[in-house]
């Protein structure tokens, strides 16, 4: 008898629409444990408003011990107007930056890909985003959200606040060699996006890019583009770009930009990657690139796709699993195709269905993919 490979997801569904759209990735990941050679054992826990509400603190110590010990991590979304007065340092989306900074996920790989049957769905013109498949890969530990001093000083009507963009080069130095790396397996050409024009930390940047460039991946096309021209061009022209390796603000930014291109938020996943350790581990977290959306939450209307494809890029990026994630890909491609829509990708013409409509469909394309 073969020996079942075995794999430790942490499950944290978060706030508003997460625990809806976690809930129907769930099924998902039960599908693959009876249909592959795979066994995923799932443990759920608090982030975010959820943490604070319980605990006081929007990622728990207990919380981050298992996300340190487990093979990797789905999370839903954090954050919402139900908190909007907790302290700064408590608020959800804190649970999130703690789980990135101190599991060293420092590459954010961010597809912004448009299916077919959603090109009407852009606000670009069809033919604009036909095909489109881009992938952003942001540096996710550095920068202005983690530099120091941040602070707000001074009192009254007269206050100083502070926000400190640092780089570093080993920092520049791993993400680019993620990026052209990514590049050698897609169209082979990455365009490096900073503000070398005015900022110290983009001159390094791109000074770091290009040394990495000549020395080790000679092979692959690269251009430097400012990120407010990289911005423009997004919607100008996006299928000039294959890979935009970026730093952690800016690439916040452009792949919001780059996810509306595809018809909606709710149809985009992400990967964030560490290194990979002396065990052979990768610490890895998994999540859809749009927020809480609390003012729908509990009413069926969340989009589960972009979550569901998440799980998909960690069947592949964590588990080597590509046959699986290519199979969950044409499911989804297949639900899409046949007109089904959740109200965030509705078109006219088109069958509405809930969240956990989504959900049955796109695992009833699994089972007609793999009979």
């Amino acid at each position: 008898m073969s020996t079942m490979a075995t794999h430790d997801l942490l499950l944290l569904a978060g706030d508003g629409i997460g625990p809806e759209i976690m809930a129907q990735t769930k099924r998902v990941i039960d599908w693959f444990n009876d249909h592959s050679a795979h066994q995923f054992t799932t443990i759920d826990d608090l982030v975010g408003g959820a943490a604070y509400d319980a605990h006081k603190s929007p990622a728990t110590d207990e919380m981050m011990a298992k996300a340190g010990q487990v093979d990797a991590i789905l999370f839903g979304a954090v954050g919402g107007d139900k908190w909007t007065d907790v302290p700064y340092e408590a608020r959800p989306e804190a649970g999130l930056l703690r789980l990135r900074k101190d599991l060293e996920l420092f590459a954010n790989l961010r597809p912004a890909v448009c299916y077919p049957a959603l090109a009407q769905a852009s606000s670009l013109k069809p033919e604009l985003v036909e095909g489109l498949d881009i992938m952003i890969v942001r540096e996710l530990t550095g920068g202005v959200y983690f530099g120091e001093p941040k602070e707000i000083t001074g009192q009254g009507n007269e206050k100083r606040a502070v926000d400190t963009q640092v780089y570093e080069t080993h920092e520049i130095d791993r993400i680019a060699r993620v990026a052209f790396g990514m590049a050698k397996k897609r169209g082979n050409k990455v365009h490096s996006s900073e503000k070398h024009n005015v900022m110290a930390t983009g001159i390094l940047w791109k000074e770091v890019v290009t040394q990495i460039h000549k020395e080790d991946f000679a092979d692959v096309e690269l251009q430097h583009i400012l990120a407010d021209n990289c911005a423009m061009q997004l919607v100008r022209n996006p299928k000039q770009f294959d890979v935009i390796v970026t730093d952690n603000l800016f690439g916040d930014i452009l792949s919001d930009v780059a996810a509306m291109l595809t018809g909606s938020l709710g149809m985009l996943a992400s990967a964030s990657l560490g290194a990979v350790g002396t065990d052979g581990k990768m610490k890895a977290m998994y999540e859809p690139v749009h927020g809480s959306a609390p003012d729908i939450a509990g009413q069926g209307k969340a989009n589960p796709i972009a979550m569901i494809d998440s799980f998909g890029m960690c069947l592949r990026y964590s588990f080597d699993m590509g046959k699986e994630a290519d199979l969950l890909q044409q499911a989804i491609t297949k639900v899409l195709e046949n007109g089904l829509r959740t109200p965030d990708i509705m078109q006219e013409g088109m069958e509405l269905v809930s969240t956990s409509g989504m959900g049955d469909a796109i695992l009833a394309e699994l089972n007609n993919l793999s009979s």
